[in-house]
């Protein structure tokens, strides 16, 4: 299992976010520029971190983007899933989407629920409140 590409430039850009001042707004190309994320990409991903109610843009010459709140209160789960959808190690932990012959007497579908269980865990605890970028614009 690896990240993809977007749900880790998504992550770079909310930690961009979670290290700037309290209400202060970031245009794409500074967060892009600062991050080194192609600026087109990053469009895409900030579309779908305000959808996700992530982020909050502001249109207009003086429009950019922030936190829809503060970065203790984003985990690394939301914003992941935000990309990616609901996280899934294995197709034995969706219940009904699993169409294994052995789904009802599977022996190992305990162990992926257990593990996913923790794995999303992990990723609910790590927040923006901890691992944010130092802020050094203007």
């Amino acid at each position: 299992m690896q990240l993809s590409r977007k749900a880790d430039y998504a992550l770079r850009a909310v930690m961009h976010f979670a290290g700037m001042p309290r209400g202060k707004l970031a245009s794409i190309g500074t967060v892009a520029k600062a991050q080194k994320i192609p600026r087109e990409f990053l469009a895409k991903i900030l579309k779908d971190l305000t959808w996700a109610g992530i982020l909050v843009s502001y249109q207009g010459v003086t429009g950019g983007y922030r936190l829809s709140r503060p970065p203790r209160e984003i985990s690394f789960l939301d914003v992941i899933e935000a990309m990616e959808g609901p996280i899934s190690l294995n197709l034995c932990t969706q219940g009904d989407q699993c169409e294994c012959d052995h789904y009802s007497d599977c022996k190992m579908r305990d162990f992926w629920i257990k593990e996913e269980e923790h794995f999303k865990k992990a990723l609910s605890r790590a927040n923006f409140g901890k691992y944010k970028a130092v802020y050094k614009g203007k």
